[in-house]
């Protein structure tokens, strides 16, 4: 049924009879001539209470009233799905990001072309989460703040490009601006996901300090490291195998994880790279049943328009009127 959203606007209903009683017609040689007959009319003369004149000014307040008290109507019930976590995506995107080491679904793609495809689908799946996204290199930058908008944390993912925070690899920055966002937030629940394919060699804080500084702020670390352990490059006397992650400081993401009490993953191809991202995603369950939503939908069109229809009718119905023959 519908309701009224300020039914207090109904008090007005009797302010255009009260102005009419007490505001009395002056007398003929009194009254102000006006230009127009129609106000002219008005002015000089009572309408009388029968008249089509007074009906039709009458239900013109009387709509305008019932459009201005917000008539609506309450949707049904929609579950909110609110976490109440808030997990930022830190992502690194050094030069070795673009190495050619990753193979998803039997195509060969770089490290960041597979996070791109694989973290993309995390995100479309935690509905209900705060999200935020910080890529880092050189330097640490947040790129998208906490929001529930999870499409513009996969679009900023999508847009981001290796080598544009430079191209070295500050992890303990990173963690450090993670903290710094997650801390300010109520939620019992604050996460972050570090992918890297690298050994800290840049910026400010040690991942150690950054890590003992996520501890105490109650974030929790979930490392991914990433990069294949086996590729042929072509060299002057034929091909050869090389090891592309002999650089990835797999100890200290694994001790970066445990001080806070996540979990290291290791990922050397697209599959791998795949269940660590389901693997978090089964270690931070989504609730089942959230706050309830219920839409209002606004009905004021109909009223607002009979009421100015009435209105305009009303005014004019004195010129309207065929005169007796």
């Amino acid at each position: 049924m519908p309701e009224f959203a300020w039914p207090w606007v109904f008090a007005f209903l009797p302010l255009p009879w009260l102005i009419w009683f007490v505001a009395r017609p002056a007398l003929p040689g009194q009254a102000l001539r006006l230009p127009h007959a129609t106000l002219s009319w008005h002015v000089g003369q009572r309408i009388s209470r029968g008249s089509a004149t007074f009906w039709l000014l009458g239900l013109g307040w009387l709509c305008l009233l019932v459009a201005a008290a917000r008539p609506q109507t309450l949707g049904p019930p929609q579950a909110q799905q609110h976490s109440g976590r808030a997990i930022m995506l830190a992502v690194d995107l050094s030069g070795s990001m673009q190495t050619p080491d990753m193979v998803l679904a039997g195509r060969q793609l770089s490290r960041f072309g597979a996070v791109e495809a694989i973290a993309s689908d995390f995100i479309s799946r935690r509905s209900g989460d705060e999200m935020g996204l910080i890529v880092f290199g050189t330097h640490a930058y947040l790129v998208t703040p906490l929001t529930y908008d999870l499409s513009a944390v996969s679009a900023q993912l999508q847009s981001a490009a290796v080598g544009l925070p430079g191209t070295e690899t500050a992890i303990g920055d990173a963690i450090g601006v993670a903290v710094r966002r997650l801390a300010e937030l109520p939620q019992q629940s604050r996460v972050l996901v570090l992918l890297t394919d690298g050994v800290n060699n840049s910026g400010s804080i040690s991942p150690q300090d950054a890590a003992r500084a996520a501890k105490a702020a109650g974030v929790r670390i979930y490392t991914i490291g990433i990069g294949a352990t086996r590729m042929m490059v072509p060299g002057l006397f034929g091909d050869s195998e090389v090891n592309p992650s002999e650089d990835l400081d797999a100890d200290m993401l694994t001790y970066i994880a445990h001080e806070t009490g996540g979990q290291f993953y290791r990922a050397t191809d697209g599959n791998q790279l795949a269940d660590a991202y389901r693997a978090i995603d089964a270690l931070e369950p989504m609730p089942q049943q959230g706050p309830t939503l219920r839409l209002h939908h606004e009905l004021f069109r109909a009223p607002l328009t009979a009421a100015t229809l009435c209105l305009l009718l009303g005014m004019l119905w004195p010129r309207l009127r065929v005169p007796p023959l």
